[in-house]
C-alpha cells in the first residue's frame, strides 16, 4: 500500500518507515509539497487532523499525519501542544529543552508523558490513534541519538533517557511506535 506521511521532519519519516517496512511511505516531497502545512489548532488531536485533511484536499492521496507533545504534569500539561515551537518559531531543540528544564529548576515532580496523535485519511475516511508513554524529565541532558526533547525524557521503568536508546529500542516503547502500531492494525485489519 502507497501512503503518504504528511510531514517535513525527516527523523519522524525515518522512524516511521523503520515502523511500518511493508508499506510504501511517501513524503510530501514525493507529493510535490513544500513547505509547511497549516498547523494552528490547539490540541494535538486537531493539528493532526488538520495537517492529514490540508493533503488529502490538496493532493488527493491517502494520508496519515502526526502531531506529538511533551505533557509535563506540573506545568500543566506544558508544552503539549507547542513542544516544537515552545523556546519560539523556529524549531530549537536546543532552546527548547533549556527553556523547559529552566521552568523544572525548582520543581519536584518531574513526572511527564510524550503523547501522539496519528490521524489517517483512507478513501475520505477519517480515523485517530494515540500512543502515550509516560516517564519523568530528567536534570540534565543525556544521550547523542534521537531527536527534540529525547536527551531529557526518561521513560518509565528504563534506566535511560530516549535519546541513549537506539532508535529500534525507542521504537519498541515510544508513544509514536504505539500510535503507529494501531494504524498498522487498522491497515492489516482493512486488507484483510
Amino acid at each position: 500500500m502507497e501512503i503518504c506521511f504528511a510531514t517535513n521532519n525527516d527523523n519522524k519519516l525515518q522512524e516511521i518507515r523503520e515502523l511500518l517496512p511493508d508499506f510504501h511511505i511517501l513524503s510530501l516531497k514525493d507529493i510535490g509539497h513544500s513547505g509547511d502545512l497549516p498547523e494552528d489548532q490547539n490540541t494535538l488531536e486537531g493539528n493532526s487532523h488538520q495537517k492529514a485533511e490540508y493533503v488529502f484536499k490538496n493532493y488527493n492521496v491517502d494520508c496519515f499525519s502526526d502531531d506529538t507533545g511533551l505533557e509535563v504534569f506540573a506545568l500543566d500539561g506544558e508544552p503539549g501542544v507547542y513542544s516544537a515551537r515552545y523556546a519560539g518559531v523556529h524549531h530549537d531543540s536546543e532552546a527548547n529543552m533549556r527553556l523547559l528544564l529552566d521552568k523544572m529548576a525548582d520543581i519536584g515532580d518531574r513526572s511527564a508523558q510524550f503523547r501522539t496523535v496519528i490521524t489517517l485519511i483512507l478513501d475520505g475516511k477519517v480515523k485517530q490513534f494515540e500512543g502515550v508513554v509516560k516517564g519523568t524529565i530528567l536534570k540534565s541532558k543525556a544521550g547523542e541519538k534521537g531527536f527534540g526533547y529525547d536527551p531529557i525524557f526518561q521513560p518509565k521503568g528504563f534506566d535511560s533517557s530516549f535519546a541513549e536508546m537506539s532508535s529500534e529500542e525507542k521504537n519498541k516503547i515510544s508513544h509514536r511506535g504505539e500510535a503507529v502500531k494501531k494504524l498498522v492494525q487498522y491497515l492489516n485489519h482493512l486488507s484483510k
